[in-house]
């Protein structure tokens, strides 16, 4: 019997070690889990924050009176203008282009690289249009379809992080 009762303790000891070993590294996956999706989370809120930014000084140049900008067709599709800058508003088109990148590396779904791409074009055809007139000048419809365009990135930028939409109230 005292050879029975040795074997069932020795067993048993050995599952609970085993099974705590096993409730350890779970929860230990769990944490490691989790800290990834925050650093991930936290990554791609500083990418999105400054590709916003980007975009917000991209246009208030564009809008600046003193902006030289000049606008020639696309060669290709869709055929519309692009917009050419001094040498002064290159560093925003090249930082707006940066952020862009850095967005398309870190973002998670491809909605949010489709509403940063439409974001972007709507930017570039403000400033194609401003090119041809002042700033009071231009039509109200592209600065509509730029905020349009920013609330959208906004919508799938938020839902891939996790928060609710900023443009409905809650439970709707």
């Amino acid at each position: 019997m005292n050879v029975l009762q040795a074997f069932v303790t020795a067993t048993a000891t050995l599952l609970a070690v085993l099974v705590g070993g096993w409730l350890t590294v779970r929860a230990q996956d769990r944490l490691w889990r989790r800290d990834q999706d925050r650093q991930w989370r936290d990554i791609r809120l500083t990418a999105y924050t400054d590709f916003i930014g980007a975009v917000r000084e991209y246009v208030a140049f564009a809008l600046n009176p003193a902006a030289r900008i000049t606008a020639v067709p696309r060669p290709r599709a869709p055929g519309d203008l692009m917009p050419f800058f001094d040498d002064e508003g290159a560093r925003y088109r090249e930082r707006l282009e940066s952020t862009k990148t850095a967005l398309r590396l870190v973002a998670g779904r491809p909605e949010v690289v489709s509403q940063s791409s439409a974001l972007v074009r709507q930017a570039r055809l403000l400033a194609a249009a401003r090119a041809g007139s002042t700033a009071d000048a231009l039509p109200a419809d592209r600065f509509d379809e730029l905020w349009q365009a920013e609330r959208r990135f906004l919508d799938v930028a938020r839902a891939e992080l996790g928060l609710p939409s900023a443009f409905e109230p809650p439970g709707q």
